[in-house]
């Protein structure tokens, strides 16, 4: 008789990795991700206050302000397209580290720039770096959850974006308003990422995925055995076997080819769905919350009762990532992420017609809440949608879109906050887009449970 165990199926790499329990290695791989997300996320939050401070001490005009923060869109509409690119060719750990050296050093440069034009320059680089960092980062993390809580671990890398907004709003309270230079230095220490990169580089695995979709497998194994070693799991087989076709062979990817394969039959509604959705959730929630200090400061409140408004509404961002991070394997993808983008839609409404200090805090707050959530949800979804030999690429072009939206929206706040009840105007039409976005959520395939596309 044939011993069961040399005839049993071999585990696949995706097999292996969906079977984990949570280990200390994933808890690795998210939060070295969520340090990097949270940098992020505290260099996007920075210029909002640093932009309120330079305008009245360099006199800009709304429009010069305006450039200041949509020049760093600007660089992250291209750095996301190309990042997803190079992360499907070159892995996504390398890619994630180079991202983090370039908007360091672009940060930290900015502090000594004497001038609108250098700054704008720098913010470009900026935002080469940061557009191409966060749709590789929930990449990388994606492909190491297990299934049955990838959607949750997503959502709680997201969550790292609300500790890294956080982080800004205190330094703009208790920083920028002590001094002319204050912006200086918090720019200065916006150049912690290009530090933390040699920790992404050296210290957090490669994706198992990629390096088995490329051909890797020896070193797909090594890293799969660190995780199953973490959690005291033994395979005997050591045979791979594929998920299906491979419709994109490895060796003969190029980036034409991912570009066209993401308009395919398969992808063609998800993708023009995601993109909807991520268009519009840019535009509002960076033309309401790159401007929230400034529009604060427009109704009569000083620089320090400005920012420190805004860092309570900050604060609401943690909660609404943790409830989102709950429901999205409980409702699933599409309804957790169209509940929140409706939720945001009512929140800004409230916004816009608030006249007291109690309901503009209240109001920011649930728009806090709800548009944070969904923020969780679209990063859960977006790499889930796609196969591994397409999966950076779909991400990054879905967020590359979105900063197109990124760099209109302030812009289209700056032109309008100089006209009577601009307030009002601008919130309703953010509540507008964010209800185009709930609609578009339902062109999306809901993955929940699901192992990852392994083509």
């Amino acid at each position: 008789m044939t011993d069961a165990s040399t005839t049993a199926p071999a585990a696949t790499t995706s097999e292996r990795l969906d079977r984990l329990p949570f280990t200390k290695q994933h808890l690795r791989v998210l939060t070295g991700s969520g340090i990097g997300w949270a940098l992020d996320a505290m260099d996007v939050g920075l210029i909002s206050f640093v932009i309120a401070a330079l305008t009245v001490q360099w006199q800009l005009q709304p429009e010069e302000a305006g450039w200041i923060a949509s020049i760093g869109f600007v660089g992250m509409a291209v750095g996301a397209t190309l990042g997803g690119l190079l992360a499907d060719r070159f892995g996504r750990r390398q890619i994630f580290a180079v991202t983090l050296v370039i908007y360091g050093l672009a940060t930290g440069a900015s502090a000594l720039v004497g001038g609108l034009a250098l700054l704008l320059v720098l913010r470009f680089f900026v935002g080469l770096g940061l557009g191409a960092e966060l749709p590789v980062a929930s990449t990388y993390v994606s492909e190491f959850a297990p299934a049955r809580m990838r959607g949750r671990l997503i959502v709680i890398l997201e969550a790292f974006w609300a500790v890294g907004w956080t982080a800004a709003a205190l330094i703009g309270f208790l920083v920028i308003p002590e001094s002319a230079d204050g912006w200086r230095w918090a720019f200065a220490l916006g150049a912690i990422p290009a530090v933390y990169a040699l920790v992404v580089r050296w210290g957090l695995p490669e994706s198992a995925r990629w390096l088995d979709r490329r051909g890797r497998h020896d070193e797909a194994d090594a890293v799969v055995r660190t995780f199953e070693k973490s959690a005291s799991v033994t395979w005997e087989a050591k045979r791979r076997l594929t998920t299906g076709p491979i419709v994109i062979p490895a060796a003969a990817t190029t980036a034409a080819d991912r570009l066209k394969a993401l308009w395919s039959r398969e992808f063609r509604l998800r993708t023009a769905s995601l993109w909807i959705v991520w268009f519009c959730v840019n535009f509002a929630y960076y033309g309401a919350f790159i401007w929230l200090p400034s529009i604060l400061v427009q109704q009569g409140y000083d620089l320090v009762k400005s920012f420190g408004y805004t860092l309570i509404i900050t604060l609401a961002q943690l909660p609404g990532y943790a409830v989102a991070a709950w429901l999205i394997e409980v409702w699933g993808r599409r309804v957790t992420l169209s509940v929140f983008l409706a939720g945001s839609a009512a929140a800004a409404v409230f916004f816009g017609t608030a006249s007291t200090e109690a309901t503009i805090i209240a109001a920011g707050m649930a728009l806090s809440f709800f548009n944070l959530g969904a923020w969780g949800a679209l990063y859960a979804v977006s790499p889930e949608l796609y196969p591994t030999s397409l999966r950076a690429t779909g991400s990054g072009w879905a967020a590359g879109v979105g900063r197109i939206a990124s760099i209109v929206a302030p812009l289209v706040v700056a032109s309008l906050l100089v006209t009577e009840g601009s307030t009002v105007v601008l919130f309703v039409m953010f509540g507008v887009f964010f209800a185009v976005a709930a609609l578009a959520t339902w062109g999306l395939v809901d993955t929940r449970g699901r192992t990852l596309d392994e083509r």
